[in-house]
């Protein structure tokens, strides 16, 4: 495959990417990978090989890419290549939380100063090693890395960045226990998707929504945390990102821990859980959770005692009478009848759930 046809099959898998056929821009690029005889173009395709799958959660295969990229930069050699191939090997051992590997590779790529990408990528390179020094708990470190990777995203108007860095800095706060401040930037991160990020992965909406969920609840304000991380596991869901999709299912569960209905809680794991496992078609583990499911309702007891249909399963209103018995409300206002149907006692004025 030559330079041209290299060329071409790039940007037939970037189209396909980009109209969310993942698997099939995978094959493609997995094809030129196999066939091109152009080392530039394997170096590009290895990139989108490294983007797709960070964006996925695939992280342990992000880093063999990234391995293969560096040899086919040190083959090519060229500066630009090779600062963009350490890049992407310290964000790929920072995404499986090898941190100290990340800031070494993130000063390797500091200190490659002159070359035309390395001057493009320092906002990016701060970037990951403030992440890094975040997950060492090194706050101070971070900090001044975030705030130089703005800087960056600041002076060559790159949106894209600076919504990263927002993301990042709210969840810096967050484990300093500024929850206002959390709640600001990721605020901005999503001001930042909605004005400038038509043309952006998801991943960016879901990242930014998935932190304002995280602050809003430390807040208290739980209906809104709720919305985001709704928000963010639909498109979590949509891309595959699994490693998102286990850090909405924690939140989801904090959620409901704050609102001390941990049995709903349970039920709205089990719930995502196997729409999970129904969407990538393990059978074994989506019976295991609609067993789960069932048995959890049946230890909460929660069912209309008029319909006998389970309550929780579905999104319905409730209606509690006095007595505490739980009913849906449709089914009362059809009832015709004042008195509890469980219990007959009569109902003056009902309950609320």
């Amino acid at each position: 495959m030559g330079q041209d046809q290299t060329k071409q099959q790039i940007e037939k898998g970037l189209h396909l990417y980009q109209s969310n056929q993942t698997e099939k821009a995978l094959r493609v690029w997995m094809r030129v990978l196999e066939k091109s005889a152009d080392p530039a173009g394997r170096f590009r395709v290895l990139g989108c090989l490294i983007t797709a799958h960070a964006e996925m959660g695939r992280y342990k295969d992000m880093l063999k890419f990234a391995v293969v990229q560096i040899d086919t930069a040190r083959e090519l050699e060229d500066p630009d290549f090779l600062t963009e191939s350490y890049l992407n090997l310290a964000r790929s051992n920072e995404k499986l939380c090898e941190f100290q590997k990340t800031i070494s590779y993130c000063k390797t790529c500091l200190n490659m100063q002159g070359t035309t990408v390395s001057q493009q990528l320092n906002g990016q390179v701060s970037l990951s090693m403030g992440n890094a020094f975040l997950g060492l708990s090194i706050f101070q470190k971070a900090l001044e890395c975030f705030e130089k990777a703005l800087r960056y995203a600041h002076n060559n108007d790159d949106k894209m960045l600076e919504c990263r860095v927002c993301c990042s800095l709210g969840n810096f706060y967050t484990q300093i226990k500024d929850y206002e401040k959390a709640l600001f930037f990721p605020c901005k991160a999503a001001e930042l998707v909605n004005d400038y990020g038509k043309g952006w992965s998801l991943k960016y909406r879901a990242m930014s929504q998935y932190h304002m969920a995280v602050a809003y609840r430390k807040l208290g304000r739980l209906a809104d945390a709720m919305d985001c991380c709704e928000e963010s596991m639909k498109i979590a869901l949509q891309h595959g990102d699994r490693p998102l999709q286990a850090l909405c299912l924690l939140c989801f569960a904090d959620i409901h821990r704050s609102r001390r209905d941990v049995q709903l809680g349970l039920l709205k794991l089990h719930c995502l859980c196997e729409r999970i496992y129904r969407t990538k078609e393990q059978q074994q583990e989506l019976r295991d959770h609609v067993v789960k499911f069932h048995e959890c309702v049946e230890e909460m007891e929660l069912y209309c005692g008029m319909c006998g249909e389970s309550i929780g399963e579905k999104n319905n209103q409730l209606q509690a009478l006095p007595c505490s018995h739980f009913f849906h409300l449709k089914c009362l206002q059809t009832n015709g009848t004042r008195g509890c149907p469980n219990c007959r006692r009569l109902s003056v004025k009902p309950g609320y759930v």
